[in-house]
């Protein structure tokens, strides 16, 4: 038993470790913006090119919730290297937030925080 519990893990790690690792590479604050705008398109129904990205900054986010903490949920207390987008969607400006590595959030009106005092703009 222990012995298969071992081949699987071997056989499962490489594939795991190596999509770990493409999670971890930086991203651009270009390709957030990108990312904002395919997902207010997807989730607004309107064409991505009837929306406009109205904000974007490099930010510091204060802990793991990306500025945007649920409630009952508990977030690393450290700060978080990220980006802020807001797409202006019709009438509506929707508030992105993201993570310098990944995790981009559609943060509802009235949970949104500020970056911390030290954001990189």
């Amino acid at each position: 038993m222990l012995r298969l519990a071992i081949v699987l893990t071997a056989a499962l790690l490489p594939p795991l470790l190596a999509h770990a690792q493409a999670e971890a590479a930086p991203r651009s604050l270009a390709a957030v913006a990108d990312a904002a705008l395919a997902d207010a398109a997807k989730r607004s129904g309107l064409p991505a090119a009837q929306l406009k990205v109205a904000f974007a900054a490099s930010v510091t986010w204060s802990d793991g919730s990306l500025g945007c903490p649920a409630p009952g949920l508990l977030y690393t207390q450290a700060l978080v290297a990220g980006y802020r987008v807001r797409v202006k969607v019709g009438a509506e400006v929707w508030d992105y937030h993201a993570g310098e590595r990944g995790g981009l959030v559609l943060c509802p009106a009235g949970r949104a925080r500020e970056p911390g005092p030290n954001s990189r703009n």
